[in-house]
């Protein structure tokens, strides 16, 4: 079965660095399209950022500059490497994944996702 692990959270102070980990397993080898997304309490949910097979990403505004997604399609895990944080950036951030290749700020739209992780959570102190 399809399984998507995320790794790495914590609890960090204002300009601290955390680094995301999705480890994937099942359906494929190889996602095409692959995204991170975050919700806090009473919030919509936002995608972060996405990457496709062609090494495309894409970013939020609120995390561009910042953020920096990558992924080893060896290991068949994802990254999100999370700099400069800010107290704005709690939230509980799960990875997703597609069979489908995807371009530009569609990546960032939820509903192209097929499967999910549980989420991990990041907590930025002011």
């Amino acid at each position: 079965q399809v399984k998507l692990v995320e790794s790495g959270g914590g609890s960090v102070q204002a300009g601290g660095s955390l680094r995301l980990s999705c480890s994937t397993s099942g359906y494929t080898s190889s996602w095409s399209s692959m995204g991170w997304f975050r919700q806090a309490p009473g919030k919509e949910r936002e995608g972060v950022a996405g990457i496709n097979n062609l090494g495309m990403t894409t970013y939020a505004d609120s995390v561009k500059g910042r953020f920096t997604i990558s992924k080893d399609n060896a290991k068949k895990t994802l990254y999100l490497q999370m700099d400069r944080l800010k107290p704005e950036d709690t939230a509980m951030y799960s990875c997703a994944a597609a069979p489908d290749l995807f371009f530009s700020n569609t990546l960032l739209r939820a509903n192209i996702y097929n499967f999910w992780g549980q989420g991990s959570q990041v907590t930025v102190s002011s």
